[in-house]
């Protein structure tokens, strides 16, 4: 059975129930989350063994974090424990034309305050088949940033196959340094990048080849096979591009959509219409582990791997919180037609 091994941060979510506004607040519900640690949760939610590896505080707040994980079966044993807070992000849900809004609080949390080389990546490597790894985590400052460049360069050593999810976040990048000075020299190493046109333009500063308009194809599908092609050449290593299609018409009403292009063929996926949100916050980490689920599950066979991603994600949405609860037999049934939402009896 595939292992996976996931590097990020973990935070204490706060959210205002029923959708009140901040401004509306007494009172909070209460989740943890994180793009890597969602991630891994997904994986073992299908059945894949995973690890996160991070630093959590030694306080009781981090060891209900911990606590949290191991119920989701997710691989602790690397977490290094020490700094003084768990990041928290605050998280205003929105309703038909009145967008959410997410407020970050993680100044010198223990992943911020990281010393580079505390971490045995020999260790939490072994066994493993796949490290991922996304742009929140250089995000947080030059020392998470350097830890990730060395548990790239572990991972490639050990033959692992390593996926970066780009997922720039501008409130994020506050310590003086912009992507392109740090992101290019970490997805080197990548075998699968999840990433856009934007991404390629802003965070690496790459110009895009022109797409060939010419061609029998949507132009949005053109201009991503032309951001694809602009990624692999600068990343040779670089074996898939995939990105979402988010498309909002109101905060309750998404249109969810997905393509994979691995260097010769570009491979489409349905468009889901998610008419109702209970919460996109995560949607798009549920849509990465089902990915990697899918790749591999089923390593020949891209077009069966992005459909189940993206009917994975369409029904993450349905649920509160940053993970993905969503079971295997439910993706499935999805993924093979079935979208009635009828009683299951």
């Amino acid at each position: 059975m595939p292992q996976l091994t996931t590097f990020g941060e973990i935070m204490l979510r706060l959210s205002p129930p029923n959708r009140k506004r901040f401004s509306q607040a007494t009172s909070f519900d209460l989740v943890f989350g994180g793009g890597e640690a969602n991630v891994a949760a997904s994986l073992t939610n299908y059945g894949i063994k995973a690890n996160f590896v991070s630093r959590i505080p030694d306080n009781d707040i981090g060891d209900r974090a911990m606590r949290f994980l191991r119920t989701k079966s997710v691989g602790c044993d690397q977490v290094v424990r020490g700094g003084d807070r768990l990041g928290i992000y605050f998280v205003e849900m929105g309703d038909m034309q009145r967008g959410p809004k997410v407020v970050y609080d993680r100044a010198h949390s223990s992943m911020a305050t990281l010393v580079p080389g505390k971490i045995d990546w020999e260790a939490a490597f072994t066994g493993s088949d796949w490290f991922h790894w996304s742009g929140v985590v250089p995000a947080l400052g030059q020392a998470a940033a350097d830890e990730c460049l060395i548990a790239c360069r572990t991972a490639a050593k050990m033959g692992l196959t390593i996926s970066t999810d780009i997922n720039y976040r501008a409130k994020m990048w506050k310590y003086g340094k912009h992507p392109r000075e740090i992101l290019p020299a970490l997805v080197e190493y990548s075998d699968i990048i999840f990433g856009n046109g934007f991404d390629a333009e802003f965070c690496f500063g790459l110009q895009l080849e022109k797409p060939d308009i010419s061609a029998n194809i949507r132009p949005d599908h053109a201009e991503f096979i032309a951001a694809g092609r602009t990624f692999m050449k600068r990343f040779p290593k670089a074996k898939k591009i995939i990105a979402t299609q988010r498309q909002s018409h109101s905060a309750s009403h998404h249109s969810w959509s997905a393509l994979l292009y691995d260097g010769d063929q570009l491979h489409t996926a349905p468009t889901y219409e998610l008419t109702h949100l209970v919460d996109r916050v995560g949607g798009g980490d549920s849509f990465v582990g089902g990915l990697l689920y899918g790749l591999m599950t089923w390593p020949e066979d891209d077009d069966k791997a992005l459909h189940f991603a993206l009917a994975a994600s369409a029904l993450k949405h349905s649920v509160f919180g940053d993970l993905n609860r969503i079971r295997l037999e439910e993706v499935m049934q999805l993924m093979e037609g079935d979208g009635s939402g009828r009683v299951s009896r």
